[in-house]
C-alpha cells in the first residue's frame, strides 16, 4: 500500500510504502482518525487519514460509511466533477473506513517528529524513476 504524506506547513508530499507486515495496523482506520507514522518509516510523527484510493482509483469519501465500494447520486468533492452548476451524478466511491482494497492512503502531518520528512524520504532522481 502506498502511503502519501502531506506536510501542509512546507506544502510538499512525499511517498512511503507500507510494508504488507504493517499493513494490518492501519485496516480499519477510518478517514480522520491518526496513526504513527513509524508504520512508513517516520517515527515520532503522528498522521491524519484525509483519504485514498482503491485498486481501481475509486476514491474514499468520509459521508459513505463502510469500506465497500457503492454507487452514490453527488454533487461535489472527491469522485466527482460537476460541469453545470447543480449537476448530480451517480459516481462509484468507497467507503471512509481503509480496508485491505485500498492501494493509496492520503495523510497530512499532525504532530512533527525529531528528523525532517525530507531526510525520511528522499527524493528520487529523474534518472532513476526513467529506468
Amino acid at each position: 500500500m502506498k502511503l502519501v504524506v502531506s506536510d501542509p506547513k512546507t506544502g510538499k508530499t512525499y511517498q512511503a510504502e507500507i510494508a504488507k507486515e504493517s499493513e494490518g495496523s492501519v485496516s480499519g482506520l477510518k478517514i480522520g482518525d491518526q496513526l504513527d507514522g513509524g508504520v512508513a518509516g517516520a517515527a515520532g510523527y503522528k498522521l491524519e487519514i484525509t483519504g485514498g484510493s482503491d485498486k481501481d482509483g475509486i476514491p474514499m469519501r468520509c459521508d459513505v460509511s463502510g469500506g465497500r465500494r457503492t454507487y452514490v447520486v453527488i454533487s461535489s468533492g472527491p469522485g466527482v466533477r460537476a460541469k453545470e452548476k447543480g449537476e448530480r451524478r451517480r459516481k462509484a466511491v468507497r467507503g471512509k473506513v481503509v480496508t485491505a482494497d485500498i492501494a493509496q492512503l492520503n495523510t497530512k502531518v499532525v504532530e512533527a517528529g525529531g528528523k525532517p520528512l525530507e531526510e525520511l524520504f528522499p527524493a528520487k532522481a529523474k534518472n532513476e524513476e526513467k529506468k
